[in-house]
């Protein structure tokens, strides 16, 4: 026998409700994982190109600095030459450290689209319990 809508008990309509709210909440439970992940996916990505990028470039850096000390080094003591392009060193590397840091706090990392669609459905609840 096929039981229309209208003539369900109100209990049926409750387990029916609870019923689906509890398969939503699953389902915004997964969408909130997968969001995590891909965000954190490109993160870690974003950082181990950071990472090797600084390693090549700073055998080249090395390099460079010891050219640039010797060359320092025909006008002035070694020591004073080597003191100097080490400071320049460190005020450079404080610059981009910071910049780093910066561009990682404007990193939004929270699940927006499931935060949304929460608040969407905590809407849709309350117009179905009026």
């Amino acid at each position: 026998m096929i039981v229309n809508r209208s003539e369900r008990s109100l209990g049926d309509l409750f387990g029916d409700l609870s019923s689906e709210t509890s398969n939503l909440v699953r389902q915004e439970v997964a969408l909130a994982k997968t969001e995590l992940m891909e965000k954190a996916t490109q993160v870690g990505r974003d950082v181990g190109l950071l990472a090797a990028g600084g390693l090549v470039a700073y055998a080249g850096f090395l390099a460079v600095l010891a050219a640039v000390i010797i060359a320092l080094a025909i006008v002035m003591p070694w020591w004073l030459a080597a003191l100097l392009v080490g400071l320049v060193v460190i005020g450079v590397g404080y610059f981009l450290v910071q910049k780093g840091l910066d561009g990682l706090k404007h990193e939004d990392l929270a699940p927006r689209q499931t935060l949304d669609t929460l608040k969407e459905n905590l809407e849709w609840a309350k117009q179905q319990t009026r």
